[in-house]
């Protein structure tokens, strides 16, 4: 058995930038060329490749027309491979393996491994913090699971710029092939090499959560739900909520929840996982919500416990309705104390979410 290396965790984007920024390959002929090795493809209209590799930070005319085709494209490239080889299989699971091959997190490590970020054209310093971030901490993962972890695994989330960037490229050869999907297939598979198929698609977390529980003597229960198009798994240890983990596929969601429990229960040290789920009948007011983050830091440095820690759990929906879930860590005298907030929209209720969930929880103590 292999014995994988401590992943240390990131900088949140909002802290110092310690971590050395992606690069830029400013001679754009060059840019092109790479690509065209990689792929071992000469493009007959140049112009898509540059399309394809620029950012809409650094021009109106971006990668955004193409990603859309290439999302399609290779959601139906691959929805005909797993088809054909897979003749037993039903379409529940063929869902989850054309997922597992195409989503965010495994295309941003196609986009890693390939060193394709620097080649993109953008101007935009937040983008390059954050791609950073994911590009270091992937490259702490072992090879083995660079390619195999579908659904995450390293401590930061995958930017959607680095699997916008393989789709677009994936378009560009597909429009400049004339939409020969055959053709597409052909050129970009190596790209996606090891394909997760139903004998090796990463179900370990799952049946490593069960035994971990047995040895606690917790009880362990998934409770999925809706919002809106999207899945989200509870993962109840004990009656106490440890994780949650979100999908348009049940399986992936359920999978993401279970890193998510694993996380934390494994994060070592005297550390409590609280929450209370959405809807809990609580009532909070806005204006109450919005002053618990001041309170809870009035009331750390009135103790002389460190800061509290926010960290960003999840984040769901359109981007016209996206949610954010916050987390918020406390260090006291009796230990580390983790709460979760609830869903929401606005740019600071959902820490203060968490933050009044930790109030609620160091008055009990």
């Amino acid at each position: 058995m292999k014995r994988k290396r401590k992943r240390a965790s990131s900088p949140a984007p909002s802290g110092p930038v310690t971590l050395p920024l992606p690069g830029f390959v400013a001679v754009r002929e060059e840019a092109a060329a790479r690509v065209e090795r990689l792929l071992r493809y000469r493009f007959h209209d140049r112009s898509l490749l540059e399309e394809a590799l620029t950012h809409q930070s650094f021009a109106a005319a971006s990668y955004q027309r193409l990603e859309f085709v290439g999302d399609a494209a290779l959601g139906l490239a691959f929805s005909n491979y797993l088809y054909v080889t897979n003749p037993t299989v039903g379409p529940g699971t063929l869902s989850t393996l054309r997922a597992a091959n195409i989503n965010t997190e495994k295309l941003a490590r196609v986009a890693v491994r390939h060193d394709l970020y620097p080649l993109l054209r953008r101007n935009c310093p937040r983008l390059d913090l954050l791609a950073g971030q994911f590009i270091e901490s992937v490259k702490q993962e072992l090879e083995d699971d660079l390619g195999t972890t579908p659904y995450g695994g390293s401590d930061v989330k995958a930017p959607k710029v680095l699997a916008d960037i393989v789709e677009a490229i994936a378009a560009a050869v597909y429009v400049d092939c004339k939409f020969n999907l055959e053709k597409l297939w052909k050129v970009t598979r190596f790209l996606f090499e090891p394909i997760i198929t139903a004998e090796t698609i990463d179900e370990k977390p799952v049946s490593t959560l069960h035994e971990l529980c047995q040895k606690l003597g917790k009880d362990l229960e998934f409770k999925p739900r809706q919002t809106g198009g999207t899945t989200v798994v509870d993962v109840i240890v004990g009656g106490v909520l440890v994780g949650m983990g979100s999908s348009k596929q049940m399986g992936i969601a359920k999978l993401n929840a279970t890193r998510d429990a694993l996380s934390k229960l494994l994060g070592g040290g005297n550390q409590q996982v609280l929450t209370t789920g959405v809807g809990n009948g609580e009532g909070v007011e806005v204006g109450e919500l919005r002053e618990c983050k001041q309170k809870l830091n009035e009331q750390c440095s009135k103790k002389h416990w460190p800061k509290p820690i926010f960290k960003l759990e999840k984040e769901d929906g359109p981007a016209h309705d996206t949610t954010f879930v916050y987390s918020v860590q406390v260090e006291t005298q009796g230990g580390t104390c983790v709460t979760i907030g609830e869903p929401m929209s606005r740019v600071k209720d959902p820490e203060n979410s968490g933050a009044h969930k930790m109030l609620q929880h160091l008055m009990k103590l």
